[in-house]
């Protein structure tokens, strides 16, 4: 049976080992744990069918099940989050031919980036990919620019087309602007959505050039030709972030605490 096209689901890749924070999805965030509260956003996505959590750990299969998630193990020989969906896929039989990998650690993901990124994939049938990206002026473009001459292989910007299909992403602030009234800059959020053939494409591809000088995966889909759509977001000021170790705790809580809870 051929998918329907605008069917869209959900796979939140969780995964218990961790070097820098193992366990880090059942860690408790502000009375929550981090795995409940990615579940939660990703549940309140209007447009979406199914939510599942893909893992290679019976522990965290039971924490999601404890708050009524459904879940599927997925081979720990998975070497990233986009194979973990897409064993996920197929383990759980998911016939949605839109799927959004939402990492298990983006507990600060608004609903409505991840609606704007169906949206996008919706009204692009010939779309491979979709990821979000953020328009950057005055101050916040002053704070990442000043941010990337402290630490230039932090953050990523992209470039695209009239119709926001991606032409390149790069950790360099692109395009130059000499003209600065003729573009903008956007930031590249690191969220990704697939149509089915895509997902089961890029799994199969081979390391590139561009990529491996960029440290840049999504460069690789680029280089062999896959179609990536750009969906223009707005976080209405709410605060973009994720845990990555231990000591990111507090500060999502601290965040949490100011701005209040997204679902």
């Amino acid at each position: 049976m051929t998918p329907d096209s605008s069917a869209a689901a959900i796979v939140i890749p969780a995964r218990y080992a961790s070097t820098r924070f193992p366990g880090k999805p059942l860690h408790n965030i502000a009375g929550r744990s981090m795995l409940e509260r990615v579940w939660r956003i990703a549940r309140a996505v209007r447009g979406c069918s199914r939510v599942v959590i893909a893992t290679d750990d019976a522990r965290i299969a039971a924490h999601a099940a404890s708050f009524g998630a459904e879940s599927v193990m997925t081979p720990a020989a998975c070497a990233n989050g986009t194979e973990r969906v897409q064993a996920a896929v197929r383990a759980a039989g998911i016939a949605e031919d839109i799927v959004l990998n939402l990492q298990g650690d983006a507990l600060l993901t608004p609903p409505w980036v991840l609606e704007a990124m169906l949206d996008a994939m919706r009204a692009a049938p010939d779309a491979d990919i979709v990821t979000p990206a953020v328009r950057l002026d005055g101050a916040a473009l002053d704070a990442f620019r000043a941010h990337k001459a402290v630490s230039p292989a932090s953050g990523c910007t992209v470039v695209f087309d009239t119709q926001h299909n991606a032409l390149y992403f790069s950790k360099s602030v692109i395009p130059f602007l000499r003209n600065p009234d003729a573009a903008a800059i956007y930031r590249h959020i690191g969220l990704y959505g697939y149509r089915r053939r895509g997902l089961d494409r890029y799994v199969t591809l081979t390391p590139t050039p561009l990529e491996t000088a960029e440290g840049l995966e999504q460069l690789r889909a680029l280089e062999h030709g896959m179609k990536i759509r750009i969906a223009i977001v707005d976080y209405r000021g709410r605060t973009h972030g994720s845990v990555d170790a231990p000591e990111d705790v507090p500060i999502i809580e601290s965040i949490i605490a100011r701005e209040g809870e997204l679902v």
